[in-house]
């Protein structure tokens, strides 16, 4: 069989042939000491229908110079003596970034006769591998295959036609696989990444306290659990309810980070003592230090209720105002008046306190823009507003609903009215004050006592009752 006629070595082109659909072109890297019992490309060309390139190599060295990224398969002869410089040998020039090596271990007595194989996997590792052994060398061909190899062949049986064959199979499976351990990693990544934001999510400490809590949090980005909106409710030993909801102007993952890092900066001043201007200017300093450019700001609602729950100081930094409800009136906004600037605009901004009387009944509603700038009507361009807000919340009042049913019907009529999802972050924090008579059937309710033999259906009738509702007119 004559000799192949050397082809020059291809530029560099900085991704694998593996992971690159190659047009029907072929190049192969045939790598075995006896040159002259390779099938030539002529022979493969027309039995593939299709131009075929190849490239031949009598050791492994010279196979690491020959091995670039446009070789699409590898042709192995497993009884390629394997030199004492193996370990030093030319590695391939792949500019990818290889995958990391979990191909399982030779099975015992067969390190040595798969050490070829083991070194071609570890300096191609993003390209396809054919392996060729002799006929009665089954085991050893299906070891090779199980260790990394795509398929193998026997000498006896290679003709062009089979040959052509194999190579296309062997790529479209290297392809296939490359594909699936991708998938597996970005999976991976994921549910880490889904792990980590829902270990960053608040969790509100509020023992000790009669006020209920609910909070609903949809982020603006897309497969995300965490967004630039943030919130947060932590109770201090003097029995002061102090609560916060925020927003960082913008959507992405830095903005999401910001969000996290003045969360729990505004957690430890409040445990610290701070309160009130002093706790926002301290907030803006954080701000300014950790924001990665000057144009970006977050606005702030902070309230601190009072042990006895009937009054709260009001600050607002750029922030819409609260929503109170209080038992027979209707729900309306906080005044917004004395409200300062949003945090990172003014170096020396102040932010006045606002007493606000709350009453012995009551629910506050805290929410950042993303509820009120959802659209009303698909293709509108028209706003639901504050004013719009307020209607939606009063409807739902007079249905009823309270709690956390309140904040997902609300969340869900404004996805409704902007018809599909919203892009802005979305945070939503309700506290609520019941009355005397629910407080104290609450508390005995939670007190250990016998067993109930009263049907299941009557546990909802229980919970609603010990459910705070937020009253409408």
């Amino acid at each position: 069989m004559p000799v192949p006629v050397p082809v020059p070595v291809p530029q560099q082109r900085g991704v694998p042939a593996a992971e690159t659909p190659h047009g029907a072109d072929l190049t192969v890297l045939v790598i075995e000491d006896d040159p002259a019992g390779s099938i030539t490309g002529p022979e493969l060309s027309a039995a593939a229908g299709t131009r075929v390139r190849i490239r031949t190599a009598r050791n492994l060295t010279e196979a690491g110079r020959l091995l670039t990224d446009d070789v699409d398969c590898i042709l192995l002869d497993l009884a390629l003596p394997v030199p004492t410089t193996t370990a030093t040998a030319t590695t391939a020039t792949t500019t990818a970034p290889a995958a990391p090596d979990h191909r399982p271990e030779p099975a015992p007595g067969r390190a040595d006769e798969l050490a070829v194989l083991t070194h071609v996997l570890r300096i191609a590792p993003l390209h396809a591998v054919l392996v060729l052994t002799a006929q009665d060398d089954t085991e050893l061909a299906a070891e090779a295959v199980r260790v990394g190899a795509q398929d193998y062949l026997f000498r006896g049986e290679l003709d062009a036609r089979v040959l052509s064959r194999a190579i296309r199979y062997a790529v479209e499976r290297k392809r296939a696989d490359l594909a699936q351990h991708q998938l597996t990693e970005s999976g991976l990544r994921a549910q880490e990444n889904a792990r980590l934001e829902r270990g960053l999510l608040p969790t509100p400490l509020l023992e000790g306290s009669d006020l209920s809590f609910a909070a609903r949090y949809r982020p603006g980005r897309s497969r995300a659990l965490l967004g630039g909106d943030f919130y947060d409710t932590v109770r201090t030993p003097d029995g002061t309810v102090h609560a916060m909801i925020g927003d960082v102007c913008g959507h992405g993952p830095d903005e999401a980070a910001l969000g996290v890092e003045l969360r729990i900066a505004w957690r430890a001043l409040t445990l610290a003592g701070l309160c009130g201007d002093q706790l926002l200017s301290t907030l803006q300093q954080v701000l300014e230090h950790e924001r990665q450019s000057e144009e970006i700001f977050a606005t702030l609602c902070t309230v601190d209720i009072a042990p006895d729950g009937r009054r709260a100081g009001l600050c607002l930094a750029g922030h819409p105002a609260p929503l109170l409800a209080r038992h027979g009136r209707p729900a309306r906004l906080l005044p917004y008046e004395d409200g300062g600037p949003a945090l990172g605009l003014l170096p020396r901004a102040r932010w006045p306190r606002r007493q606000v009387e709350l009453g012995a009944e009551w629910s506050l509603m805290m929410y950042t823009d993303g509820l009120i700038e959802g659209r009303v009507g698909a293709g509108s361009s028209q706003r639901l507003g504050q004013d719009g807000m307020v209607a939606m919340v009063n409807s739902r009042l007079e249905q009823g609903l309270a709690g956390e049913e309140l904040l997902e019907a609300a969340v869900a009529e404004v996805r409704e009215l902007n018809g599909g999802e919203l892009t802005d972050d979305v945070a939503v924090l309700l506290l609520g004050r019941a009355p005397e008579r629910v407080r104290r059937r609450g508390r005995s309710a939670s007190r250990p006592g016998p067993v109930s033999t009263a049907p299941p259906a009557t546990a909802p009738a229980a919970a609603s009752a010990q459910r705070p509702p937020l009253y409408g007119p």
